[in-house]
């Protein structure tokens, strides 16, 4: 069971993978009508955010390594850590060639992005094990990858996208922490003390709950103001139940996780057309 916790399909969570792909695409479809828009730059700012999703997905459960005995298992950890790093690595290559496209501008914006991604779980700041990888996540995986999306494409940063990168911004904490909700048992058991295990398991469920209810709020707010266009994510609600009957269930909470992937993923493509 622990060799499977830390498998290369366990660790890369290809679920999370919707988080980078729609925070991207938020940005790219608000800059899609400007003058000179790049559709080469903008396939290169989608595989770079997945890179770097996978990158932090591989390195995630390095700060295991002082309590695994194992040989094989710390041996997959080292592996996946490895991994990660490479994946980092080739996204920094294309980041270079998009400050090449971009600016200077953007080369800060990457090295927040990449200071955040270490600083997850690689000690001694591991954000997750002090209880604020939720929160880091929303401006890292969120805020930052729409308006740095938008940022290089468009030359300029703009409030609008800001506004508008808040309902995707709150689903990528959402699926961290149907993560945490899933794994509570095995982090409290390694003193891992996320924000689930601080909390409680009760009172991060009416967290995710409060998260599912702000997007929509949020979502039909912006519409009310104009800042979006359309209504076409209010096809996505029916999946709102289905999340909320399954994070309540002790067996549902096994599969929360990939099902909150594909709330994401449904929501953020017809988001994208509602913009």
């Amino acid at each position: 069971m622990q060799q499977d916790k830390y498998s290369l399909g366990r660790a890369l969570r290809p679920f999370s993978f919707s988080v980078a792909l729609i925070t991207c695409l938020v940005g790219i479809v608000s800059a899609s009508e400007l003058p000179g828009f790049s559709y080469l730059a903008a396939l290169m700012i989608m595989v770079a955010a997945v890179l770097l999703q996978a990158g932090v997905n591989l390195i995630n459960d390095h700060a295991d390594l002082q309590r695994l005995h194992s040989r094989i298992v710390r041996d997959r950890v080292i592996r996946n850590f490895r991994l990660g790093l490479c994946c980092f690595l080739l996204a920094a290559a294309i980041g270079i060639y998009l400050i090449s496209y971009a600016g200077l501008g953007l080369l800060a914006l990457l090295m927040v992005g990449l200071a955040g991604a270490l600083g997850y779980t690689v000690e001694p700041v591991n954000f997750k094990r002090r209880g604020l990888a939720v929160v880091l996540v929303f401006w890292l995986m969120g805020v930052l990858m729409v308006c740095g999306s938008y940022y290089i494409l468009a030359g300029e940063l703009s409030w609008l996208v800001f506004w508008r990168s808040l309902p995707v911004s709150l689903i990528s904490s959402l699926l961290l922490l149907a993560n945490e909700i899933r794994d509570i048992e095995s982090d409290r058991a390694a003193g891992m003390r996320t924000l689930t295990v601080r909390i409680g398991l009760n009172n991060a469920r009416k967290l995710y709950l409060l998260l599912l209810t702000s997007v929509v709020i949020i979502a039909a707010a912006l519409w009310l103001a104009g800042i979006i266009s359309g209504l076409w994510w209010l096809a996505s609600l029916p999946l709102i139940w289905l999340l909320y009957k399954q994070q309540q269930e002790a067996l549902g909470r096994a599969s929360l996780p990939p099902a909150s992937g594909r709330f994401f993923m449904l929501f953020g493509l017809l988001y994208c057309f509602s913009l």
